[in-house]
């Protein structure tokens, strides 16, 4: 580890002079002249966006960029189970004669819930929603009901937003397009149906209260008001149509007009004379709606300038010299040593929330069908592979032990629902690999002089696709791989794996970053285990057994009988052994305090740059 180490410390002082060669001392040496403020974020990637159509593109700067210019609903807090207000400053489900379905302490009842709803008289739960009394979009226009209406009437109609993520947000409104005609309203406003569907708004709520009507799964709410980023209508209602829909990659004028400069109803917006493909810039937007503690600005900056690098080794350079306040992305773990005790720099390390797992694919379509994917269908020659895999090897030998073992349920031990019963394989290394090599001795026996299995002559030889990132990853699963005489190599993924490879099935084996909590698992379930249409079910699994289970999870309204459900669910994924845990690595991030002190980590999965610490930083000599 210390070798590995010292090897990024060379790597490192290799590009002290990069910065000048590349040009970028000219556009980050300014941040240590400068007294203002400005924060500086500096930002790996191969190129910035010069889009910013907030669904756009979920690669890259752009979901957080996105976040900052516009806003969902609502924020899920994973930590507290609980929302916090954006746009929307209360929401509670009601009974059938349109009162709030709450606690003394104002929470979901969810015992009333079941006992009004789970019955079959009904086949939704109605929810209201209200927004926040001082919104406005960044040109100044007041924002209502209406543009939540068209945000959620446009991604619930593929005609006019062109966009599958989407349909999968909305999958649980029932606000339902056919062909482009709705064939079933589940928004109501003041002007839209509310009173007709016999919901109650007052002429003094018009602007403010909407209504909707979603499917009988207690997830949906989460997933409708925490991921959407709501559209201003003024903008995109007038140039949008069926041939020019919201996600287009040959926009009108018109269009391009409104991806490159944004109207947003977040607590940023976009500087777009200073902004370009070396640099973004925004500011600090007067007037949002959401104070800090003490009732003045939720931020003491003005402007935040990100910085665009091509390479970490750079980024690193660039912070501990002092070009940068901070770093957006996280670190390797075996840059940590550069950090230890150095003054003015902040590490920080946050849990991780996505679980690494190896991903086989099991079931590719016929015109991507090889001998090697073939035998990925025996769920014998499955299991042998996760037998194979040492997760406390992996840990120590690519996290450098910042990292943590993941259940081969997928759900983190921490979980309300955790199974600790679905770990069926051994904890002892060596067993498994004993177990592993028993089960592959009776299937293919030969093997060649290095120690390879043979079929029909030829080494069983496998491709895992995956990015730069994982590449060491890779190496030390040969390693383990080699022990049960499988052959795996390193395929790059290229800049768009989903659409070259991941979504047509053609590909061996992949990485994939999987989280499975109480707030995304009625969503998440049928995207990594049901659905086989442009979604993360890359492998194709079709079993309709475990796909009848997760339709049980989703649709009751027992709150116990959901996590009971799931604790099956668990078991059930283990026995699949079709996503193979590898392990969850913690987020290592690095921050400067010599301008602004205040920066913590967060919620986990997220680094240094977060909401908590932008809302908590202080400038320094101010």
């Amino acid at each position: 580890m210390l070798k590995k180490a010292l090897r990024m410390v060379a790597a490192v002082l290799t590009v002290a002079l990069s910065l000048s060669m590349t040009g970028c001392a000219g556009s980050t040496n300014e941040r240590r002249a400068n007294n203002s403020a400005t924060l500086y974020v500096g930002k790996v990637s191969s190129a910035f966006p010069t889009s910013y159509m907030p669904w756009m593109s979920r690669d890259g700067i752009a979901p957080q960029l996105s976040g900052m210019l516009f806003e969902t609903l609502l924020s899920y807090q994973e930590s507290t189970d609980s929302f916090k207000p954006l746009l929307c400053k209360n929401w509670y489900y009601i009974d059938k004669e349109g009162k709030p379905i709450l606690t003394k302490e104002g929470n979901v009842d969810y015992t009333r819930l079941e006992e009004i709803y789970g019955g079959s008289d009904t086949d939704f739960i109605p929810v209201r929603f209200e927004l926040d009394d001082n919104l406005t979009w960044s040109d100044g226009t007041k924002l209502t009901v209406e543009d939540v209406y068209f945000t959620f009437d446009l991604a619930t109609n593929q005609k006019l937003s062109n966009h599958a993520g989407a349909l999968v947000w909305t999958n649980d409104l029932l606000h339902k397009y056919v062909n482009g005609r709705l064939k079933r309203q589940g928004i109501f406003t003041y002007d839209r149906g509310a009173r007709e569907a016999g919901y109650q708004i007052s002429e003094a709520e018009r602007d403010k209260v909407f209504y909707f009507e979603v499917n009988k799964v207690l997830g949906a709410v989460s997933t409708l008001c925490s991921t959407a980023l709501i559209l201003p209508k003024h903008i995109y209602a007038p140039i949008i149509s069926k041939d020019n829909p919201i996600n287009n990659t040959s926009p009108t004028a018109e269009l391009k007009q409104a991806y490159t400069h944004p109207v947003g109803s977040g607590p940023f917006m976009l500087d777009t004379e200073n902004s370009n493909a070396q640099q973004i810039v925004i500011k600090r937007r007067k007037g949002y709606h959401i104070k800090g503690k003490s009732g003045g600005d939720l931020y003491q900056f003005d402007t935040i300038k990100f910085v665009l690098f091509q390479d970490v080794n750079v980024a690193i350079y660039a912070l501990k010299k002092g070009y940068l306040d901070v770093l957006m992305d996280a670190i390797p773990s075996n840059y940590a040593p550069l950090f230890k005790d150095t003054p003015n720099i902040s590490l920080l390390k946050t849990e991780g929330i996505y679980n690494q797992c190896l991903v086989l694919n099991m079931n590719p379509p016929a015109d991507h069908s090889t001998n090697a994917r073939k035998r990925l269908k025996n769920v014998d020659f499955r299991k042998a592979v996760a037998l194979a895999v040492n997760q406390s090897a992996l840990i120590d030998n690519v996290l450098d032990g910042m990292g943590s073992k993941v259940s081969n349920g997928l759900i983190k031990e921490t979980a309300e629902f955790y199974n600790a019963s679905a770990n069926p394989l051994p904890d002892d290394a060596k067993k498994r690999v004993e177990e592993a090599n028993q089960i592959l001795d009776s299937i293919y026996p030969s093997k060649d002089s290095a120690g390879y299995r043979l079929e029909n002559g030829k080494r069983l030889t496998y491709d895992i696709l995956t990015g730069p990132a994982f590449q060491d990853l890779v190496f030390y699963l040969q390693v383990l791989f080699q022990k049960i005489g499988i052959d795996v190599r390193y395929a790059s993924a290229g800049a768009s794996p989903e659409n070259t490879y991941l979504y047509a099935g053609n590909f061996d084996m992949t990485v994939q970053g999987i989280t499975l909590s109480a707030s995304n698992m009625d969503i998440m379930y049928n995207a990594h285990f049901v659905n086989l249409t442009r979604s993360s079910n890359y492998g194709r699994l079709i079993n309709p057994d475990f796909k009848r289970k997760i339709e049980t999870m989703r649709t009751t309204l027992n709150r116990d009988k959901k996590y009971a459900e799931a604790h099956e669910l668990q078991v059930l994924t283990a026995g699949l052994y079709y996503k193979i845990p590898l392990y969850r690595a913690e987020i290592l991030s690095v921050a400067r305090n010599d301008r602004f002190t205040g920066w913590v980590p967060g919620e986990a999965g997220n680094t240094a740059f977060n909401t908590d610490s932008l809302e908590n930083l202080t400038r320094k000599n101010s």
